[in-house]
């Protein structure tokens, strides 16, 4: 028997489901905290937000980076992964954007996440910082517009769930 690369394990790994779309074993599940969970046009628009601010250096990746940049109080778009194992990894992160009035959104793969900040590695969580370290505010023409509309669709999210979790109601 050979060894088998990587990208035939990960192929071994695709099983086909009895509607006959493809999930990978494990990865289909989502954490229960996932919310804001962003729909499939939202979490595409946001990826390719992620991947132009990439180009320009304005993203913090990592869960170290993304908690030191919320208490130093830098102000962006927190992107996190929905599948996350385990979610305990993650968890305080939500609190503290809340806290400082940072938007969040989930999206449901780590993988993609990872993807579209050009690295090979899964993320977990990244903020996108317009205007880099400096943190001027002021987001590059390149991604301003597609960056604009996902903070606006992810603060609205939030305010919504913040309501219905005010009221008693967690909507699923």
């Amino acid at each position: 028997m050979g060894k088998s690369s990587k990208k035939e394990r990960r192929e071994s790994a695709v099983l086909e489901d009895t509607d006959g779309d493809s999930a990978l074993l494990g990865a289909e599940q989502l954490a229960p905290i996932a919310h804001p969970l962003a729909d499939k046009k939202l979490a595409k628009k946001t990826l390719k937000t992620v991947k132009k601010a990439t180009k320009h250096r304005h993203v913090k990746r990592g869960v170290k980076e993304v908690v030191k940049g919320l208490r130093k109080g830098d102000k962006g778009l927190v992107v996190l992964a929905g599948n996350i194992s385990p979610i305990d990894v993650l968890s305080h992160i939500p609190v503290l954007c809340e806290d400082n009035q940072v938007p969040y959104i989930f999206v449901s793969s780590k993988e993609e996440l990872g993807g579209s900040c050009s690295t090979k590695r899964p993320t977990c969580c990244l903020m996108i910082v317009p205007g880099g370290k400096g943190a001027s505010g002021e987001s590059h023409a390149d991604y301003k517009d597609t960056y604009d509309e996902c903070f606006a669709t992810a603060l609205d999210l939030n305010k919504k769930l913040v309501a219905t979790a005010a009221a008693g109601t967690v909507v699923a």
